[in-house]
């Protein structure tokens, strides 16, 4: 089974490990791609005012054009620990034991904006690049990611993707039509029985849902080994509309369950 994890637009900062190569990147087939787009970023960066605005930086946030100008330069640390935010936080892989981290790197990809899917332990930088945003003197990225993207992942043949993507970064590289692949919705089921969509709350889900899976490392290679499983761990993972699956959740609050 191969995850496919949103990234997050707060990052921890600095490192330790060595700049950016490419080359040691997972889906090395996406490397003109990834120089294509880490070089348009970079050269935007040499315009500090012109880089705030095509990246929609307020005044307090202008110190992220430095960050982007530095792509090639400076200190990387693991994708899995590089990323901040809700799921991360709930995901936690720091406090993960080795193990389960290596469970991580061998089925998890993280789609990041200028460096495409990257293993959840490859190294990358900071970096500031939303996947709407376009890049001066490159196509949208969408354009420059979609095609090349589902072809990378297509080479992988994998036996089943579990896409627990945002829907933006489903569009930079939509899974091959071939694979088995599954969709993730996090719902809410009401007191009337009717679901609803959680919004917030559903990064939460989803890297809780991840953590019990590097945890446990079951061998599932097919939708109903993942439904199997999920029934065993004590999650309510169902079918839901054609091509995707149902996370469904308490409701939000103090007593929200996100984890058996």
């Amino acid at each position: 089974m191969l995850i496919l994890l949103p990234p997050s637009e707060t990052k921890r900062p600095g490192g330790r490990g060595a700049p950016l190569d490419v080359g040691r990147l997972a889906l090395p087939a996406l490397a003109p791609q990834r120089e294509r787009v880490v070089d348009a970023l970079v050269a935007l960066s040499g315009d500090a005012d012109a880089a705030a605005r095509v990246l929609k930086l307020s005044a307090r946030q202008r110190d992220e054009v430095a960050v982007n100008a530095a792509l090639r330069t400076a200190p990387s640390t693991r994708a899995v620990d590089r990323y901040t935010g809700v799921l991360y936080d709930a995901l936690d892989a720091a406090s993960l034991d080795a193990s389960a981290r290596r469970w991580l790197g061998a089925h998890v990809l993280i789609h990041s904006a200028p460096f495409g899917p990257v293993g959840a332990l490859d190294a990358i930088p900071a970096y500031r690049l939303g996947a709407a945003v376009a890049l001066p003197g490159i196509p949208p990225l969408r354009r420059v990611w979609a095609d090349a993207v589902t072809a990378a992942l297509a080479d992988e043949a994998p036996s089943f993707v579990l896409d627990l993507r945002s829907e933006a970064y489903v569009a930079l590289g939509p899974v091959p039509s071939g694979t088995a692949h599954a969709y993730v919705r996090v719902v809410t089921a009401g007191p009337d029985g009717a679901v609803r969509a959680l919004n917030h709350f559903n990064k939460h889900a989803k890297g809780a849902l991840v953590r019990a899976l590097a945890t446990s490392r079951p061998r599932v290679a097919s939708r109903a080994g993942l439904l199997r499983w999920a029934s065993s761990a004590g999650w309510t993972l169902r079918e839901g509309a054609a091509g995707e699956l149902e996370l469904v959740v308490d409701a939000p609050g103090p007593a929200a369950r996100h984890a058996p």
